[in-house]
C-alpha cells in the first residue's frame, strides 16, 4: 500500500466501495452524504478524499481543499494493519481511545450510536484491503 490514498488508489477504492452492498445500499438507505478525508497524523491535510452521496462514492481523488465531514488520521502501519486484518467495533473504539485513529473532523460518537452509519463504518476499513 505505498501509494496510500494517492488518487490511483482513491479511485480504485470508490470502485470497491460502490460495488460493497454492505456499505453503499446501507448508506443509500439514511441518505448519507458525507466528504471524507484521509489521511496520517504529521501532515497539514489529508492524502486523499471521498465524496459520497446517498451512500453512493461520487468522487475520489488526491485532497483539494474540499470542506471535509470526517478527517480520518492514522499512522500508515495502522491503515495497513487495518485494511489487511479489518477491525471490528471493538478494535475501532480501542483505536480511537488510544489515539491509532483521530477524527480531526466528525463526529465518532454520534456515527456509532447511529447502526445504519457504524456497521458500513467499520466495514469501510477492510474494504481497503481490497483496492
Amino acid at each position: 500500500m505505498a501509494d496510500l490514498f494517492s488518487n490511483d488508489w482513491m479511485t480504485k477504492y470508490q470502485d470497491a466501495w460502490n460495488n460493497e452492498g454492505e456499505i453503499s445500499d446501507v448508506l443509500e438507505g439514511i441518505g448519507f452524504q458525507s466528504v471524507i478525508g484521509y489521511g496520517v497524523p504529521d501532515e497539514d491535510t489529508p492524502r486523499g478524499v471521498l465524496i459520497v452521496e446517498n451512500g453512493k462514492a461520487t468522487h475520489a481523488g488526491s485532497y483539494n481543499g474540499e470542506d471535509l465531514s470526517w478527517d480520518l488520521r492514522a499512522k500508515e502501519g495502522n491503515w495497513e494493519k487495518w485494511a489487511k486484518k479489518g477491525v471490528g467495533m471493538t478494535g475501532l473504539g480501542m483505536a480511537v481511545t488510544t489515539g491509532k485513529l483521530k477524527f480531526r473532523t466528525g463526529d465518532y460518537t454520534a456515527m456509532l450510536k447511529n447502526p445504519a452509519m457504524a456497521g458500513p463504518f467499520v466495514k469501510s476499513f477492510g474494504l481497503m484491503g481490497k483496492v
